[in-house]
This record gives C-alpha cells, sequence and structure tokens, in this order.
C-alpha cells in the first residue's frame, strides 16, 4: 500500500510540474529577460550616438555652404550688402524648404567682409566664438 501512495504522489508531482511547465513563465523569468533586453537596448544606443553627433556637423556644413551661396548670389544681385538667412529668402534667393537653423535649432550667423561671406553655426553648445562653431 505505501508503494502506491509513493507511486501516486510521484506521479501527482510530474502531472504538477507538467501543469506548470504548460502554464507559462515565472515573474523571474520575464524580469531576465526584461533585463537582457534593456541591455541590449543600451548598448545599441551607445553604438547610434556618435554616428548621429556626425551626422549633425555633416548637415550643419551642408546648409552653411547652401546658405554661403546664396549670400554670394545676393551680393552679386545687391551689392555688397550682407542679410540675413530671412532677407534671402524673402527675395527668393534662399529656399523657403532650406534650413533656416542649425541641426540644434539655433540661427545660422553670416558673417560679411569685403572679399567673401562667412556662415557660422554656433554647434552643439549654442555658443559662437568657441571650438564647436562649425563655419
Amino acid at each position: 500500500m505505501q508503494k502506491n501512495n509513493i507511486t501516486l504522489r510521484a506521479a501527482r508531482l510530474r502531472r504538477q510540474r507538467r501543469r506548470r511547465r504548460q502554464q507559462g513563465m515565472t515573474l523571474i523569468e520575464i524580469m531576465i529577460v526584461m533585463v537582457i533586453m534593456a541591455m541590449v537596448a543600451v548598448a545599441a544606443g551607445f553604438a547610434i550616438m556618435p554616428s548621429l553627433v556626425r551626422a549633425r556637423v555633416r548637415q550643419a556644413r551642408i546648409d552653411a555652404r547652401t546658405i554661403g551661396q546664396a549670400v554670394t548670389a545676393y551680393q552679386l544681385e545687391f551689392g555688397s550688402e550682407c542679410p540675413s538667412v530671412e532677407t534671402l529668402v524673402k527675395e527668393d534667393i534662399l529656399s523657403r524648404r532650406t534650413n533656416s537653423v542649425d541641426p540644434w535649432g539655433n540661427a545660422f550667423h553670416i558673417e560679411c567682409d569685403e572679399s567673401e561671406a562667412t556662415v557660422v553655426s554656433a554647434g552643439a553648445n549654442g555658443q559662437l566664438g568657441d571650438d564647436d562653431d562649425i563655419r
């Protein structure tokens, strides 16, 4: 009789284990998966961020060059007066679709002297005259 009780208990335990496996995952298993996914997301973020910074600098250079060409065209047509970006758009020398602000949301600064015009982006920190300015 005792052997039957042990066999019944073992069978009952096997069924309980099988049911537990079939019911789903435990909270600990879900938490482990979430931590692994978060670690992968952080690693991907660290890999992408330098590319984003380089892309913003590249875009600021392209936009500054485009505005610089528009300034040259303006000066050829209207004289040596130094225009603003708004003036270039108003005179239809610069398209309204052209970025009039740099990738960080700062306005481009136009500097003119007798021989040439220089368009400057203040860079990521938004302050003109330091190392991160983009010309």
